[in-house]
């Protein structure tokens, strides 16, 4: 399938929205599995099921197929997020993962908190994201998919900033600015399985 954005954005050299990006395979599949669990249990019937497959299937952007949905599952629990808010967490914990757009410019503020943004999953909207955190008496954590950059010049008043992502000279960069007091930012990638040393 053709991915490449619409003559507009190609024309204007503006980012495309969150919406406005193209949908892959694994896209389709992720909310098929929602509309096939929705005509299971009986919140869609028949003709609706085959109407909202057949939209899916002919649809090339994110926001079309989101949009099939958004009447099944709580935000929170949507297969593809597009509409992404900037995460508020307030003594206690909050985690962004699943299949969600990150937008260029992405705000996380955890006071007395623990918040956790899973990108393994995750779709950057451009290949430079800036992240903006105000982290206070808390510990914000980051995972990265292998070959995501990280860089990190936020501002740390007895606090720690810890990059555990390894470098990747030649992939998208996540540059994480704003203000760390009293807590701790880290950046990781996903632990790979270890290899057993007996073999079958």
């Amino acid at each position: 399938m053709d991915s490449s954005p619409p003559p507009s954005i190609r024309n204007s050299g503006r980012l495309p929205r969150p919406g406005d990006l193209r949908a892959g395979d694994d896209d389709r599949a992720r909310v098929a599995a929602v509309l096939g669990d929705a005509l299971a249990d009986g919140r869609l019937d028949h003709d609706e099921h085959e109407e909202r497959l057949q939209t899916l299937y002919r649809a090339r952007t994110l926001g079309e197929i989101a949009a099939l949905t958004a009447d099944l599952l709580p935000p929170e629990a949507q297969p593809l997020r597009t509409d992404v808010r900037p995460v508020l967490a307030f003594f206690g914990s909050d985690e962004r993962s699943g299949r969600w757009v990150v937008p260029t410019r992405f705000s996380a503020t955890a006071v007395c908190a623990n918040v956790t943004l899973d990108l393994r999953e995750a779709l950057l909207q451009s290949g430079h994201v800036t992240l903006q955190v105000t982290v206070m008496a808390a510990t914000l954590t980051l995972i990265v998919p292998e070959g995501v950059r990280i860089e990190m010049p936020a501002s740390a008043f007895m606090a720690g900033k810890k990059n555990q992502v390894p470098p990747s000279p030649d992939g998208p960069l996540i540059e994480i600015t704003g203000i760390v007091t009293l807590g701790n930012i880290v950046a990781k990638s996903p632990k790979r399985p270890r290899r057993s040393w007996f073999r079958r």
